[in-house]
C-alpha cells in the first residue's frame, strides 16, 4: 500500500495514467486492425475520446469524497494531489472529442461548422454536451493559481461547484447519444453518485464532543 501511494504522488506516473487512455485507440486500428472498428475508425476514436473524458471527470469528483470519508488514507490525500491536472486533462480529452466530432461530421470542409453547430442546437443530446463541454473550458481556464487570486477563494471554489452539473450534462449527454441506455453510464457516475451521498451524510453528521471538554464543562 505505501508503494501504491508513493507512486500515486509522482506526477510522471499520473502523466502516464492519464495518456495511455488517448494512446489505446491505435491498438485496434493501427497496431491490432479489429474489422468492427476499421470499418469507422473516426467515429471509434470520437465515442473513445468522449468516453474517456467522462470516466476521468468522474473519477477526480472522487478524490475529494474519498479524502472526507477517509481522511487518514495516504492514497486519498495522494490522489487530490493532482485534483486539478485530472479536472484539465479531462477538459482536454472533452475537447478532442468535439473536434473529432466536428471532423465527423464536416469530413474537414470548415465550411459545414455553422451547420453543424445549428444541427447541434436541435438535438437536445448536443446542446447538453456543448454546454458541458463549455462549463469545462471556463473551468480550465480558472484553474491556474492566478485566477485563484483574480476570483478570490470563495468566489473560485463557487464557481467551480459548476463542474457537479457538467458531469450530470455529461451523464446524460452519453446516454441519450444512444438509443439503447448504455450501462458504462451507470458504471463511471454511479460510484461517483454513492461516493457523494456518503459524504454529505458524513458531513452533516454531529461531530461527537471532545471527553476532555465535556469533563471540564461537567466540573
Amino acid at each position: 500500500m505505501a508503494v501504491l501511494e508513493k507512486l500515486l504522488r509522482s506526477k510522471v506516473v499520473i502523466w502516464i495514467l492519464l495518456v495511455l487512455p488517448g494512446l489505446w485507440p491505435l491498438w485496434p486500428i493501427f497496431i491490432r486492425p479489429n474489422p468492427s472498428v476499421g470499418a469507422d475508425p473516426l467515429k471509434y476514436i470520437l465515442h473513445h475520446f468522449g468516453f474517456t473524458a467522462c470516466v476521468l471527470l468522474a473519477t477526480v469528483l472522487t478524490f475529494t469524497p474519498l479524502r472526507v470519508l477517509w481522511p487518514k488514507w495516504g492514497i486519498a490525500q495522494a490522489l487530490n494531489r493532482h485534483r486539478r491536472l485530472v479536472g484539465v486533462v479531462s477538459f482536454a480529452y472533452a475537447m478532442l472529442h468535439l473536434t473529432a466530432h466536428l471532423v465527423y461530421e464536416t469530413g474537414l470542409d470548415w465550411s459545414q461548422l455553422g451547420h453543424v453547430f445549428e444541427v447541434a442546437t436541435t438535438k437536445p443530446f448536443q446542446l447538453v454536451g456543448l454546454i458541458a463541454f463549455t462549463i469545462l473550458l471556463v473551468l480550465t481556464v480558472t484553474s491556474p493559481n492566478a485566477a485563484i487570486k483574480a476570483l478570490g477563494g470563495k468566489r473560485w471554489k463557487l464557481l467551480h461547484r459548476l463542474v457537479y452539473v457538467a458531469a450530470a450534462l455529461s451523464a446524460y449527454h452519453q446516454a441519450a447519444a444512444r438509443k439503447v441506455f448504455p450501462m458504462q453510464v451507470v458504471w463511471i457516475f454511479g460510484p461517483l453518485l454513492l461516493l457523494e451521498i456518503a459524504r454529505i451524510i458524513r458531513e452533516r453528521k454531529p461531530k461527537p464532543v471532545a471527553r476532555k471538554a465535556a469533563g471540564n464543562a461537567e466540573a
